[in-house]
């Protein structure tokens, strides 16, 4: 009879793993696609999952009740929706990713200030860790596409980071505010493998139709919740406003 491993130790061997792939892409840019693409696809799958992270930080910070864990996910932090990232062309989706993962980083360094021993919550510094692979991966897909990325704006409001008060926040208020946070930065990451999910999809559909012949679509099916996969356009669309992330 085989033993099974606890859920969070598997996540960590996955996370290993991860990490290992993110060592060797820092030393240069894969010239494959497809495997750029499933080692981005992997990467945003993992970062979604609310143990890498935010489960850990709700137990450090003794939030773990129902009626705290729903206010900790009632009111998330405000990312680009998924509608907005589907709706981007790819070199804007890979602009938008990259800026904020960026603001990501910074925002998950300030949260080190909640805990003087970092060895009490390793998944903070490892979660630094995995965004600079996936930025790393991002800027070597828009390389692919002969794209080059642009020079983040100014943090706004709305845009993947807290909004700046005039007073500061209790300390039970700044626990609060952070599991929000961390709440919008999993669902934003599980958004992105949805889209790259769909990247692949549309490349493999498209390796089956010949050239010569006009394609046809199949059927759209839904994909969660009556929301439609689509096809990933090549060509350049205007983003959506960015919302609220869907819970």
């Amino acid at each position: 009879m085989q033993t099974q491993l606890p859920q969070r130790t598997l996540l960590s061997l996955a996370l290993s793993l991860l990490f290992l792939s993110m060592a060797q892409a820092t030393r240069g840019c894969s010239s494959s696609s497809p495997q750029l693409l499933s080692q981005l696809q992997n990467q945003a799958n993992v970062t979604g999952n609310t143990g890498s992270l935010m489960e850990p930080y709700i137990l450090l910070q003794s939030l773990n009740t129902s009626d705290l864990r729903a206010a900790c996910t009632e009111y998330p932090v405000t990312f680009p929706s998924e509608d907005t990232l589907r709706a981007l062309s790819k070199p804007r989706f890979l602009n938008t990713v990259h800026a904020t993962l960026g603001r990501v980083w910074r925002q998950l360094g300030a949260l080190r200030q909640q805990f003087p021993k970092i060895q009490a919550f390793p998944e903070l510094e490892r979660a630094r860790q995995n965004i600079q692979g996936i930025r790393n991966n991002v800027y070597c897909m828009a390389q692919l596409l002969h794209h080059t990325l642009e020079k983040p704006e100014p943090t706004q409001a709305g845009s993947g980071t807290s909004p700046s008060t005039s007073t500061t926040p209790s300390v039970f208020q700044a626990k609060l505010d952070s599991c929000r946070f961390l709440w919008g930065y999993h669902c934003f990451m599980s958004s992105v493998g949805r889209v790259f999910r769909e990247w692949g999809d549309g490349s493999s559909r498209s390796r089956r139709h010949s050239p010569r012949h006009s394609p046809r679509h199949s059927p759209l099916r839904a994909w969660r919740k009556g929301a439609r996969r689509i096809r990933p356009s090549r060509s350049s669309q205007s983003p959506t406003s960015r919302v609220q992330v869907p819970r």
